[in-house]
This record gives C-alpha cells, structure tokens and sequence, in this order.
C-alpha cells in the first residue's frame, strides 16, 4: 500500500466526525430558555432593579428573543428612556440579559383642579400602580397614561366618575415644564380669593383683576398665573424684590354634605420681606458695548428703589443695545447679590456676545412678485450691512400692522407673517426668512 492510499485511509474519518459534531445539539439561545437574571446599566436615577420590574420579565420564565426583545419596547413605550439596548448570554439552559438604557429628562407632576385632595393623595394614587413614582414623570409615554388612569380610578372610587387628562405646559411661577393633569367636565367655581397681607386687600390694582379668578372654574394653573401677572408685579414695583407670593390654598365651602363640593374659597399667603434700594451692577464679558452705555440702557441709579419691573425692562434693553448692533445670539444673565443689612440689591451681569452678523439676502414665500418688489425695496438694509435686530422687528410691525405703508395700494392678503433669521457662524452672515400666509 502506497504512502497517499495509507493517508487517506487515516483521515477519512475526519469529514465524517465533523458532521456528526454539527449536528449534535448545543446550547443555543435559539428558542427559549430560564431567565436567571435581568441587569441593566446607563441609568441616571433608576435602580437595577426598578428597570427589571419595568421590563415585565420574571424571573425563572421561559424567554426567547423575542420576549427580551418586547421587553426593550416595552422600556421604549415607557418614556422613562430614550434609547434601550440589550445583550443577553446562555448558559446551558439559563440565560442573563442585560439592558442598556439611556433616560429621557422628567418633568415635575402637577395637579391643576382637584381641590377636594391633596398633593399627597394624589400622588399616592399613581404610587399604587407606579411604586417608585417620585413626583416626576416623562413628557409621554405609557407610564403617563398610567399615572392619568390612576387618577381617574382614584377619582371614581371616592364617587366622583371623571376623565383625567395630562398636558405639558409652563409654570408660571417657576418658569419651567411641567407635566399637568387636569379633570375634565367637572364644575368647581371660586367664590372668593382672599390673601393673607392686608395691603393687597384694599389695592385697586388687585382688585380689578379680582374678576379674572372669581366666577370662574377653580384651576390651580390659571390662579398661578394670576399671582404671577398680577400680584407679583405689585411688590416688584415697590421693591419687594423677595416677596413670597403663595401657594394658593383651597378651603371648601358650601354644602357639607355634599361630597364633592362646586363652590371653591382660595385663600393666598403673601409676605412682601424687605424693601430694596438699587446699589451698583459689575458687567463682565462686554466689549463691543461700553460700560457707560449698558448702564444707560439699565436705566437704575444708586439709591433707586429697586424696582423690579424697571430692572427687568432694563435686560431686555441691554439685550436690545446688542441686537441693534448685530449680535444676534447675545446672552445677558444677570445674578443679583442681596444685602439684608442694609436692604440694598447689587447685580453681577455676564455677557457672551457672540458675533455680529451681517445681512445676506431674504427670501421671501406666499407673496406675488410685485409684493416681493415692494417688500425689498421698503427693506432698508443692504447686504454687507451689520443686520439691525430693532429695525429688523420694526419692518415685521409694519408688515403686520401698517402694510400700506409697504405695499402702496397694492392689494395684498395674507393673515400672518412667519419670520426667521438663518444664520451662517462660519460666515457672519445672516439670511432673513418670510412667509406670508
């Protein structure tokens, strides 16, 4: 026998045993298998174990791909994460998944009409059902709906059969997002507004816009609003700069005996604190306007009582100085530093200007070209020229109110005026945007 014949003879086995070791069973995650763990990782707030109980897996269940894959959608549905991503390892028949998890910013809970319960009830309510709700939740998602429906099963179990609804509005008193839940088709009237500093209670101001609140269904969103346009501004005024405006407070009236009572007293404690006299304000990070000039634009002197409202107008004008000077993206945050001793107010300003930009082209849209003539031809400022947010603002109030003195005659319709300014930074260059509808 040949030397390749011997060969051959030996290792002929080989192809052979290697088929058969394929098609052996191995442990393959390719059906199911005992879920033994459930990990996760990226989290902010969450625990590992919150996240678990948010998959709807169980422990020692049978799982396959496609459970852990719904148990990722189910994280998704959620709004609690932005973005789910999972790994999983076997073994023999277990299998480990691990989920990987990036969360989506929360928003503080509101409860805008449901006088007859405190925060505290309510919120035990969604607790119920959602253990380690925290007074935040999502801008969406099904854990809202939850909360919603909890509400409204809390709502019905006391009597009272209800829809309750969730909407993303501003505080405005704290000037951020919340996530608002309010009742709907219920009547709740305020029948008196009263407030716990007796100077409001003869101040005329305060009481013409007592009409707003009184009469109307009791909302806890629109009474904030009203201390906000409304009471604030009388103690900026004056200089009670750190007045303590609220929160309103529900005291129930009418009948007794009725369980869910449509009549509404709201009562406001209200403290003015100190009066503040203005003491000088630093600037930082200005230099293409001068110091004088900014402190022209603020309009306050040493001694001045500080009037809030003078002070706020007084940003908005400094914002102005910049953008008539083309600094488009200018950021004025003004820090105030109060002194108790001597009740004064002092304010340390920081100014990123930016760039300015220069005008490039408009663009004009829903407009015939015998309007487009007219519009270029009113707007007075030419490419190259530094773009005059103030005159920029001025041609939209004329557009808006005062078209003849654009379009000349010329018959024109339209209802609104959608405008932008498109910005180039790499160039300094700035494109404006009209959209006539």
């Amino acid at each position: 026998m040949g030397y390749n014949e011997r060969m051959c003879k030996r290792f002929w086995w080989i192809p052979l045993a290697f088929l058969i070791l394929l098609t052996q069973p191995r442990p393959v995650f390719s059906q199911t298998a005992t879920l033994k763990a459930i990990h996760a990782e990226g989290m902010k707030t969450f625990t590992e174990e919150q996240v678990a109980t948010l998959t709807g897996l169980t422990l020692n269940s049978r799982v396959g791909r496609q459970e852990l894959q719904e148990a990722a959608d189910l994280l998704l549905r959620s709004g609690f994460f932005a973005k789910v991503n999972y790994k999983f390892e076997t073994h023999n028949d277990a299998v480990i998944v691990t989920y990987h998890v990036e969360e989506t910013p929360r928003l503080h809970v509101a409860y805008d009409n449901f006088p007859w319960f405190t925060d505290g009830e309510l919120s035990d309510a969604i607790k119920a059902n959602l253990p380690f709700y925290d007074g935040t939740l999502p801008e969406g998602g099904t854990v809202v709906d939850l909360a919603g429906n909890s509400l409204a099963s809390f709502l019905t179990q006391h009597g009272l059969k209800a829809e309750v609804r969730h909407f993303v509005l501003s505080d405005p008193l704290l000037d951020v997002a919340v996530q608002q839940f309010q009742v709907e088709g219920v009547t709740q009237r305020v029948t008196t507004i009263d407030f716990s500093d007796p100077a409001l209670k003869d101040n005329l101001a305060v009481q013409q816009h007592l009409g707003d609140i009184r009469g109307k269904n009791y909302s806890r969103l629109m009474i904030d609003l009203f201390l906000s346009e409304a009471i604030r501004p009388i103690y900026q005024q004056q200089g009670y700069l750190r007045a303590k405006i609220g929160p309103a407070e529900v005291r129930l009236s009418g009948n007794p005996n009725q369980k869910f009572p449509e009549d509404i007293a709201v009562y406001v404690p209200c403290s003015p604190g100190d009066l503040y006299q203005w003491k000088a304000v630093q600037w930082n990070g200005n230099n293409a306007e001068s110091t004088e000039t900014l402190n022209q634009a603020l309009g306050m002197k040493a001694g001045d009582a500080a009037n809030g409202m003078t002070i706020e107008g007084g940003w908005e004008r400094v914002r102005e100085a910049y953008g008539h000077l083309g600094y488009l993206d200018a950021k004025v945050t003004p820090t105030a530093a109060y002194d108790d001793e001597a009740h004064t107010v002092s304010y340390s300003v920081e100014i990123i200007e930016g760039k300015a930009y220069r005008y490039h082209d408009m663009t004009i849209t829903g407009m015939s070209l015998a309007g487009e003539r007219l519009i270029h031809e009113a707007w007075t400022i030419k490419p190259g020229d530094v773009l005059d947010k103030v005159v920029f603002e001025k041609f939209l109030s004329t557009l808006e109110s005062h078209r003849d003195n654009v379009f000349k005659g010329l018959p024109v319709h339209y209802d609104t005026v959608g405008h932008w300014l498109q910005t180039d930074a790499d160039k300094g260059t700035v494109d404006v945007l009209l959209d006539f509808k």
